[in-house]
């Protein structure tokens, strides 16, 4: 009897070729193909733990890179229990807001009315999960304090109780708005919505909306080819051009070839100055992350959070990665993943240098 064999509990890099081969021949057909091994790359630094311990309870980051000084870059990085909190690049907590349950968070430099720059930040907020609601906030760059404008609900077509699941932002519709937000509803349809300042409020108005099958969550917006990538969770990726009526595309498929293994979590997007890029995603199945090049849509490589002085991830649900220089420690930019399992203390978020990932996958 030929013995089935769960490809998440196989060691990383161990491709079992003696099973291989004798299912191989027991069944006269070709031996199945193995995952691309992932490579370990070790975090450089962590977060302080988020103050729900012992709960699944941190989820996703967002990054705020200082140009003026890189090294005083921010995350900020949701506890889905409690709130918001604002990091430094040393992982130390720089402020924290009680804001309910929000679960995924983006943020945008914008031009207000009066050409001034600020920092938006947006989460989405499932405190109320029958009542899907976008939370907003401002970010000061300097302290690193952040200001809420409270949650705001909008209207979706067929509107039904929902709870507002994965998010994500885009850059400006130009036509008034600051920005573009998505909101992945936990039923796999994502709404879209302009994102425009009232007096004191920032306000979503809801345009249109596209749908998948299945549960969905993470997702990320591709502003140099303006495209929506969106994570169904048991299926794989979707690319979704945002020029048009929105139709969703296949991009990447749970399985050997793409190098995804279910659950497909948080996704990020990799962007050089040149215009090379990748989408970076969460492979949680099996604790690794997939890289695909955005030109070619190729699986280019996979990587562990794994060795060095910190512990690596596991489970991880939200990443976030951005290019640039961040300071000497991470030169090229920076990746940031939530671990699942930060025992003895709550959950946390693990910080990388791009370079070391890049370099670690052989891409020159």
């Amino acid at each position: 009897m030929m013995r089935l064999i769960d490809i998440r509990s196989i060691r990383p890099g161990a491709l079992l070729p003696a099973v291989l081969l004798s299912a191989c021949a027991t069944t006269g057909q070709e031996a199945p193909k193995a995952y691309l091994p992932a490579i370990d790359v070790p975090a450089q630094a962590e977060t302080d733990p988020v103050g729900t311990g012992h709960a699944d309870a941190a989820d996703d980051p967002a990054i705020w890179r200082n140009a003026a000084d890189p090294a005083a870059s921010l995350i900020v990085a949701t506890d889905k229990k409690a709130g918001l909190y604002v990091y430094g690049l040393d992982g130390k907590v720089r402020d924290f807001v009680a804001a309910g349950a929000l679960n995924n968070v983006d943020l945008r430099e914008v031009t207000r009315a009066d050409g001034t720059r600020r920092i938006l930040v947006a989460a989405s907020d499932r405190t109320d999960k029958a009542v899907p609601r976008i939370a907003l906030f401002w970010l000061d760059g300097t302290s690193g304090k952040l200001t809420s404008l409270g949650a705001e609900t909008f209207f979706f077509e067929g509107h039904a109780p929902a709870e507002a699941y994965g998010f994500c932002m885009g850059g400006s519709l130009d036509n008034g708005d600051l920005a573009r937000a998505y909101v992945v509803l936990k039923d796999g349809t994502v709404a879209e919505s302009g994102l425009y300042e009232h007096d004191d409020r920032v306000v979503p108005e809801y345009f249109r909306e596209v749908k998948l099958a299945t549960q969905s969550e993470g997702c990320v917006v591709d502003d140099a080819t303006q495209t929506l990538f969106i994570a169904e969770e048991y299926v794989g990726i979707w690319k979704v051009p945002l020029q048009g009526e929105l139709k969703a595309r296949p991009f990447a498929r749970v399985g050997v070839t793409d190098g995804l293994v279910d659950d497909v979590e948080g996704l990020g997007i990799a962007r050089e100055a040149s215009g090379r890029g990748w989408l970076v995603a969460s492979s949680q199945g099996d604790n690794a992350y997939a890289l695909f090049d955005l030109g070619t849509g190729k699986l280019a490589g996979r990587f562990r959070i794994n060795g060095g002085a910190i512990d690596g991830t596991s489970d991880t649900d939200g990443i976030e990665v951005a290019l640039g220089d961040f300071g000497p420690q991470y030169p090229e930019g920076l990746f940031i993943a939530q671990d699942g399992d930060n025992a003895p203390q709550a959950q946390n978020f693990k910080l990388l240098s791009w370079r070391a990932i890049r370099e670690a996958l052989g891409i020159r």
